[in-house]
């Protein structure tokens, strides 16, 4: 779990692999879709997540990998499989997926902050949520009036919001090191998509 951002951008991707390496799940074949995706692009920031999830008896784990190159936004996920009836042996599956960063319509940062009266601090957690226009969240709920008394029916009012890629790390569970990561890639694509 890791991002830099290293004077010399070409040591961006020997850093890229050392922090795929480092999460010891399968990076031959994660590095390599990776690389597939960045398709010799120079890297300007990354961050990996290496996150375990419980099913049923079994733990799998899942791990995404976010590139930024001087032109897109790379989102790379690995998840592992038991086997199906397709594919009987345990196997991969690598998605990635490639934004233009002048496609991209919100970088939305949300730092939680413990004992704000202190004045600032590290945060404790951080959700980073990319927005492209690619999936969009509507939440309804009922309309009401101001009249306490009223029994028409009102509608609906609701927001629709953007919600293509969101990402939650914390301190507890991740280290203080991935939450100041993290922080730092959100900061170096809100200034690469106010360039775009």
């Amino acid at each position: 779990m890791r991002t830099t951002h290293a004077d010399r951008p070409s040591d961006q991707a020997t850093l890229l692999r050392a922090a795929i390496d480092l999460t010891g799940y399968y990076p031959e074949v994660v590095a390599d879709g990776v690389a597939g995706a960045v398709a010799g692009e120079e890297i300007l920031a990354f961050f990996v997540h290496h996150e375990p999830t419980f099913e049923h008896d079994e733990v799998r784990r899942h791990l995404s990998v976010l590139v930024l190159t001087g032109s897109r936004l790379i989102l790379a996920h690995t998840d592992e499989h038991a086997g199906d009836d397709l594919l009987p042996e345990p196997y991969t599956s690598t998605s990635t997926e490639a934004i233009r960063l002048s496609s991209i319509s919100s970088v939305v940062v949300t730092r939680m902050v413990t004992s704000p009266d202190k004045g600032p601090s590290r945060p404790a957690e951080i959700n980073v949520t990319i927005g492209w226009g690619g999936v969009s969240r509507v939440d309804l709920e009922p309309a009401h009036c101001a009249d306490p008394n009223c029994e028409a029916d009102h509608g609906y009012t609701g927001v629709l919001a953007s919600d293509d890629f969101s990402l939650r790390v914390s301190a507890a569970a991740d280290g203080a090191d991935a939450v100041t990561n993290l922080l730092a890639f959100a900061e170096a694509l809100s200034a690469g998509t106010q360039q775009a």
